[in-house]
């Protein structure tokens, strides 16, 4: 996916993948609680006083979340059988005509290679969220679906227009998808552009970029109050980590 270099945000550093996670925010309807590091409060006054990093600490965290992939048309033979991704998602759509030549042959390697998989569609704010979302949900539905697939929102642009309008498009666009599937589509965005854009968006899992900061190591922007996937890296390919295992991630997905 195209995406802007992110500038920096606030440091978030759980303390397991069960506080970094919010999975049972998200099935269960409940609020995970995010832990903010980098300060911690005295016993006394309530007062501030800065904590130095555990790099054994930060280690065995990074090694609890769940590593990921995803690739489009300029990946075009990705070998996801060699790939250490315990998930991969893949571009299908963009606009309201355009499908990515490669879309079919990653979404069979990754059925065969058995991991958590997900298409997503490139939007175009310009254009009507409804024709955008059926055009997405044409080429999706051509290809054979099984549980736990993940359909996602790709949002970077605004083609000129506001940002209440780049809203009611989202809100529009995701809307359509989750009445017609019965999935709640992941929204995806770089976290500068989900914080100025996302309000009211939080119902739906975040999948966010941010490449400044370690992987996991980031606050949820605007509404939400955690994230499912952080993409920390674009070179030489786009990688992702998530709190959530791959059991979790498939109940996100296309129902049994």
């Amino acid at each position: 996916m195209p995406k802007p270099r992110l500038a920096a945000a606030l440091k978030y550093r759980p303390s397991n993948r069960l506080k970094y996670a919010f999975a049972g925010a998200l099935l269960a309807g409940t609020t995970a609680v995010a832990s903010v590091t980098g300060t911690a409060i005295a016993a006394t006054g309530g007062a501030a006083a800065p904590v130095e990093p555990n790099p054994a600490i930060a280690q065995q965290q990074a090694a609890q979340l769940t590593y990921g992939q995803d690739v489009s048309n300029y990946q075009p033979d990705h070998d996801w059988e060699a790939s250490p991704a315990e998930f991969g998602i893949i571009k299908a759509t963009e606009g309201t005509g355009f499908t990515d030549k490669t879309f079919a042959r990653h979404w069979q390697e990754l059925d065969k290679k058995g991991i958590v998989r997900g298409a997503y569609h490139y939007a175009h704010p310009r254009n009507n969220p409804i024709a955008e979302a059926e055009h997405f949900l044409s080429v999706v539905n051509s290809q054979p679906a099984k549980p736990g697939d993940l359909l996602v929102l790709d949002l970077e642009t605004t083609n000129g227009r506001s940002v209440s309008e780049v809203n009611a498009w989202a809100k529009a666009w995701l809307s359509h998808v989750k009445a017609k599937t019965g999935v709640t589509p992941l929204f995806y965005s770089g976290w500068h552009f989900a914080d100025t854009y996302g309000a009211g968006l939080s119902e739906y899992p975040l999948w966010v970029a941010h490449y400044s900061k370690p992987k996991g190591e980031i606050t949820p922007p605007a509404d939400w109050k955690s994230w499912t996937i952080h993409q920390y890296s674009d070179k030489p390919i786009d990688h992702n980590v998530s709190a959530l295992t791959p059991d979790q991630l498939r109940s996100l997905g296309r129902p049994a």
